[in-house]
């Protein structure tokens, strides 16, 4: 039998926002399995749509590069908000992921690509920055989105300098029209997907898993309210179609007006263009998302290195 431990249900209390008596009975009733746990409870009404986020530990940049119709992301990690505003370690996350226009989203060719203007590698490059800085760093991960004809927007949210903050967005429309109207579009379904964080471009592929669970726990839900089996297929299948609203990028309401949907933006473009216009792809990187963030009483740990006890 799996021990349920109080860092158990502490995690799942942080995830879910439920009572520490509700998410150990919910442990219980799934055998420690903490995202079991999380439906559980969303089931029997006792929390909240899962945190996804939680806390993130890694700081860093995130740069962006585009030419022509490519454009590219990197993450590139330090230990510190500081570095991030460091000239030097700007420079590098600048110029590597110019790299990434040519290398693609594989780390360990963009690790060994000739750093500019250098006669070594990249890694070496940033073993040198380390050695400079005194804090570690890591090049995490790439992007690369292309068209045949038309533009790869990049959009970078709260930049702490010209291509470089803690969220990137690139932005695929494929069309022959005007290039400065599709840029102008490009930037603003960033700027869209910068704030909602989709999780598909369509519903079409869309993480089938993700539905199934929702699904899951919506028909518990539903049943719960004790109506007609007729009834119940109707208010899940309204609730499918809420969630799609919410999660994938072109049946979201447009941030910009509110009104639209990102479908429909896109179509009222081709129109205005004379021309079709598609939305072919996007990526959103968050600096540090999915990285958990290991807490420290910082206090007890002063204390600790003056010998207190």
């Amino acid at each position: 039998m799996v021990e349920i431990t109080a860092t158990l249900v502490k995690e799942l209390r942080e995830k879910t926002g439920a009572g520490m008596m509700d998410c150990k009975k919910a442990l219980g009733e799934t055998a420690g399995d903490i995202e079991q746990a999380v439906d559980w409870l969303r089931k029997k009404g006792l929390a909240a749509a899962a945190k996804k986020a939680g806390r993130v530990a890694a700081e860093g940049l995130v740069g962006s590069a585009s030419s022509g119709t490519v454009g590219a992301l990197l993450e590139v990690n330090a230990e510190t908000d500081f570095v991030g505003r460091n000239d030097k370690f700007q420079a590098f996350v600048t110029d590597a992921a110019g790299l990434v226009l040519t290398s693609g989203e594989d780390m360990d060719a963009l690790k060994a690509a000739t750093y500019p203007g250098k006669g070594h590698a990249v890694q070496e490059e940033l073993t040198q920055l380390i050695a400079t800085i005194g804090e570690n760093m890591s090049i995490r991960r790439g992007a690369r989105l292309s068209v045949t004809d038309g533009v790869v927007a990049t959009y970078i949210h709260s930049a702490t300098a010209p291509g470089l903050g803690k969220i990137g967005v690139l932005v695929a429309l494929e069309s022959t029209g005007d290039k400065a109207a599709l840029a102008t579009l490009g930037k603003q379904i960033a700027m869209h997907i910068a704030a909602t964080n989709p999780l598909s471009l369509s519903v079409d592929n869309l993480d089938q898993k993700a539905v199934q669970r929702e699904r899951d726990v919506l028909t518990e839900q539903a049943r719960a309210s004790g109506k007609p089996d007729a009834v119940i297929e109707k208010m899940i299948e309204g609730r499918i179609r809420k969630f799609y609203e919410e999660v994938v990028l072109l049946e979201q309401v447009y941030v910009i007006d509110g009104e639209s949907r990102v479908k429909d933006i896109v179509a009222k473009a081709a129109k205005d263009l004379g021309t079709p216009v598609a939305l072919t792809g996007f990526v959103r990187y968050a600096l540090g998302e999915g990285i958990e963030k290991q807490e420290t009483d910082f206090a007890a740990e002063v204390a600790a290195q003056a010998g207190v006890r």
